[in-house]
């Protein structure tokens, strides 16, 4: 690793995280452009879906690409140019008049930008905090459901009244100054990058082919129904027969809900084994499927999916955490390229197929069967996780 004589400071690494990652996070709160979009272009709810599930493919090509990026420039600079490209995706997505450019700006830049902006600010401040990494990586990651929670009653309310254009654009303008402000703490914090990351891959020790495969399955289950509970919340508590403003107010609460259940996620990976956080947030997830199952009325489709939502969450934090149990620090960015492909491939899976079942059915009752046998098998994996680290020097590197 390379020796710097900068002074660092993780707050503002910390801080720098923050500050772009919260717009970044506005990707879950894209059921709210859904019915606009669909008016103003004529495209169905599982063409807009796609829109959403291929932003997570690039958000992954992002993650994955970032670590060979490491020796191209100072992370500050890699940290301003992912603002700027995100800002040109909103801002395309806001001028779109047609499908194809619609998924360019939306799906493609502010996608691929996310995901390469949350590997090197995440990868930066994890070499940084010397402790209680499981907690650091899961408010990283709850910065992003935080993000939509700030932002889906603000674009709610701009979509309103000045249309979802304007709303798109207003963001756009967010992004920029975000990823400009990000880039100047990254660089104050004193932020460096491993360089053996962009120069090969893990050693053969490091790689635990079978940890990261059960790893990758449990967080792909919990994602596939909490990415269709953010990516659609406001339409599926419309179809249980909620009011456009309750399913508003529903979004953000369960996006808030997340955002604090991927804190907590982290939090507890440092007090208790992975596999016994895993499995009991996959037991929660599925609570909600069955009781939304037997009794599918609007009050109760809100608490469901805030339960699905919760165990996606921990799920989430409990992830992060996870490979900073199982994994040496320098080796974050790669691994969690890996394991969050399971998010990409997630997103294109349950949430598509939900827009599909809703074209035909009107509803979502048989995408919550689907979800509920996903958190049964997720719990079944999820017990055989190793219940520490395999190499605990990395707990303490």
């Amino acid at each position: 690793m390379a020796i710097t004589s900068r002074p660092q400071r993780p707050a503002a690494a910390i801080l720098a995280a923050t500050v772009l990652t919260l717009p970044l996070g506005t990707i879950y709160a894209f059921s709210v452009f859904l019915k606009p979009i669909e008016a103003e272009l004529g495209v169905t709810r599982s063409a807009l879906s796609f829109v959403f599930g291929l932003a997570t493919v690039g958000y992954m090509a992002g993650m994955n690409a970032a670590p060979f990026l490491y020796r191209v420039a100072s992370p500050a600079t890699l940290v301003g140019a992912c603002g700027v490209v995100a800002a040109l995706g909103i801002g395309l997505a806001a001028v779109a008049t047609g499908y194809s450019t619609l998924l360019l700006g939306y799906s493609a830049l502010f996608g691929t930008a996310g995901g390469a902006a949350y590997i090197l600010l995440q990868q930066a401040a994890t070499l940084m905090v010397r402790s209680r990494r499981g907690l650091l990586n899961g408010y990283v990651l709850a910065l992003y459901p935080g993000g939509a929670m700030i932002g889906a009653p603000l674009f709610g309310w701009a979509n309103g009244l000045f249309g979802y254009r304007a709303t798109l654009g207003g963001l756009a303008a967010a992004l920029l100054l975000a990823g400009f402000a990000s880039a100047w703490l990254t660089h104050h914090a004193g932020s460096r990058l491993p360089e053996q990351q962009a120069a090969g891959g893990l050693a053969p020790e490091q790689r635990q082919r079978a940890t990261l495969a059960r790893l990758w399955m449990v967080f792909f289950l919990a994602a596939a129904a909490g990415l269709t509970v953010l990516s659609q919340a406001a339409g599926i508590i419309t179809a249980y027969g909620g009011a456009a403003a309750m399913a508003l107010a529903a979004t953000t609460a369960i996006t808030g809900t997340i955002s604090g259940a991927r804190i907590s996620g982290g939090w507890l990976v440092d007090r208790f084994p992975v596999p016994i956080v895993a499995t009991c947030a996959h037991g929660i997830a599925l609570t909600g499927t069955i009781v939304l199952t037997l009794f599918p009325l609007p009050g109760v489709a809100i608490v469901a999916l805030g339960l699905i939502g919760l165990g996606y969450g921990l799920i989430s934090g409990c992830t992060a955490g996870g490979i900073s149990v199982y994994w040496p620090p320098a080796a974050f960015g790669r691994i969690a390229g890996q394991v969050y492909l399971a998010w990409c491939v997630a997103a294109v899976t349950l949430p598509v197929l939900a827009g599909h079942l809703y074209d035909l059915t009107g509803g979502y009752g048989t995408t919550i069967i689907i979800a509920g046998c996903g958190n049964v098998l997720g719990m079944v994996i999820a017990s055989g996780l190793p219940r520490r680290a395999t190499q605990p020097a990395y707990a303490a590197s």
